[in-house]
């Protein structure tokens, strides 16, 4: 593998004590002679509100750059953004985590020296992970139309639950009653998903979830799909509208809208700790098979 020159950097905006440690990266990435891209609104909050000296770079100011990696500073929310605006560029996206869980984001600023190390030494593992992709029967979707974790339909702030159709492949499956419905990818399996009692997938797994949110039926439980089918959700709301997040990202769309969601023609590839596995993950953040009785 060719060493790396540059990197692209997009950073979260709202954590200022953490952004402090943003300067490690800076030393790493020149003691490596790599030159970093930074996101423009990045770039603003570092030095203007944050006051930290930014070394030599060039700005991201749209999605047209091009850079031999990519670094998400935060939690698993901004390594979903930092994934949109990379798309299909297939360029490996390494997430240091100063947030909280950080599945995505696995990697810490404290060894970012002995990171980097492994990244130009191709040490660092490559985990491509599927995509959706969404399409809607009024027009384009208003904002980016592909999710790494989920696409969730969900009723708006009133009491009333919302009806979806689901049709698989062009078949009938059933007419959910619930609040919402969530479709997630093996990534998303350890997202949302998971918190309304959706089932974890082992990353490279070619499944997708659809899992119910509160739905009104006690026999109604989550599915799990072979991922080339084509997914159709029609969708019927007493306030005649209804929501669309795509990995958290929210629009509206009117009553009787169709949804169609498939596998993207592309995937994100996620750099990954070559020591460091999901099952090893699971035990250590979700405490798989650990006895807290005694603590």
């Amino acid at each position: 593998m060719e060493k790396a020159k540059r990197c692209a950097i997009f950073g979260n905006t709202y954590q200022p004590k953490k952004c402090e440690a943003v300067q490690k990266l800076f030393d790493a990435l020149t003691a490596f002679g790599i030159v970093p891209l930074i996101d423009r609104r990045f770039f603003e909050y570092l030095s203007e509100d944050m006051h930290i000296a930014v070394p030599a770079h060039q700005l991201i100011t749209d999605d047209s750059f091009e850079a031999d990696f990519a670094v998400s500073m935060g939690g698993d929310g901004t390594f979903l953004t930092t994934a949109m605006r990379v798309g299909d560029k297939q360029i490996p996206i390494l997430g240091i985590n100063t947030g909280r869980l950080g599945f995505l984001a696995d990697f810490s600023l404290d060894d970012i020296t002995e990171t980097l190390k492994h990244l130009q030494d191709d040490l660092l593992r490559k985990e491509k992970c599927n995509v959706l992709q969404v399409e809607c029967s009024e027009g384009q979707m208003q904002g980016y139309p592909f999710a790494l974790n989920e696409v969730a339909v969900l009723k708006r702030d009133n009491s009333s639950m919302i009806s979806i159709r689901v049709d698989l492949g062009g078949e009938y499956l059933t007419t959910y009653q619930a609040d919402g419905l969530i479709v997630n990818t093996p990534t998303g399996s350890t997202g949302y998903a998971l918190s309304v009692g959706g089932p974890v997938m082992l990353p490279g797994s070619q499944n997708l979830g659809l899992v119910p949110v509160a739905p009104h039926g006690l026999t109604v439980r989550p599915l799990t799909l072979p991922d080339d089918l084509e997914i159709t959700l029609t969708v019927e709301s007493r306030s005649h509208n209804f929501l669309v997040a795509i990995d958290g990202r929210s629009e509206s769309c009117q009553d009787s809208t169709k949804l169609v969601i498939r596998k993207a023609p592309y995937q994100v590839v996620v750099l990954k700790r070559p020591e460091t596995t999901f099952l090893h993950t699971l035990r250590s953040k979700l405490l798989w098979g650990s006895d807290t009785r005694n603590h």
